[in-house]
């Protein structure tokens, strides 16, 4: 058992830092959170995540800078509740779908969408290029959107019981709706039912009201603001107040 709580460094608007929330809450974790926008990491968070990627989690044993290292520790630390499962076969196929959620639909949500529509404007002052935003919603988010129609089931989890695939892949659709994107029920009947069904869960929805937060709040004044609103910050931050562009995950 870690010594006391675990520190998470990364915003609550990060997907890939959501899915780990959404792990320790699932695992009955306690931790603290920095929340910076890796833009605004500072020199010692490029020494705890040389790619300047969120999440970090850092505990009595470990600092690591993946979300998927990071979900497989915590798994492999503390195996109850299981989210991965048991047969070889299912576990497998539910790696996959965590690959794929981490990979193609963070590239598409993430930087097609999320990262033209929000981070462009906020963050860099700049103007999203809609033949990029375009492209994603007509053409890469469908093929993405259908093929997880061919998968997702029309009750319950991928996997039975809640899993680290159902975790992962959610966690993309509520940076798709940050970015005004909603999946259309009636060609995705059920996806749609899916993800609502996974984002109801209360590992997700117990995050709802910092997100929602952190969306309407200046970045600078990110620490106050969640802390003022009953967010577990740490009394330490890697940010700084200007960004700087860098190798990084969001």
């Amino acid at each position: 058992m870690s010594s006391g709580p675990v520190l998470i460094i990364g915003s609550y608007i990060s997907p890939y830092v959501r899915k780990v929330l959404a792990v320790l809450h699932l695992k009955g974790i306690e931790y603290r959170i920095d929340p910076i926008v890796p833009f605004y990491g500072d020199e010692r968070f490029s020494r705890l995540s040389p790619v300047r990627r969120i999440p970090v989690l850092i505990d009595d044993r470990v600092t690591l800078a993946d979300s998927s290292v990071i979900c497989q520790y915590l798994e492999d630390r503390h195996p109850s509740p299981m989210l991965y499962p048991r047969d070889v076969a299912a576990r497998a196929n539910a790696r996959w779908l965590e690959e794929f959620a981490d990979t193609r639909m963070g590239e598409v949500f993430i930087w097609r969408l999320f990262n033209q529509l929000v981070i462009n404007r906020f963050v860099w002052g700049e103007k999203a290029d809609r033949s990029i935003v375009d492209r994603a919603t007509n053409e890469e988010i469908p093929s993405i959107l259908d093929y997880l129609e061919s998968l997702t089931p029309p009750s319950g989890f991928l996997f039975g019981d809640v899993s680290i695939a159902d975790i992962s892949i959610a966690a993309f659709f509520r940076n798709a709706a940050f970015a005004r994107y909603a999946v259309d029920a009636a060609r995705w009947p059920k996806t749609a039912e899916f993800v609502k069904r996974v984002l109801d869960l209360d590992a997700f929805a117990q995050l709802r009201r910092f997100e929602d937060l952190a969306t309407r709040t200046p970045i600078e004044q990110h620490r106050t603001a969640l802390r003022d609103a009953g967010a577990p910050i740490s009394d330490e931050t890697y940010g700084t107040l200007r960004p700087r562009r860098g190798i990084l995950r969001i």
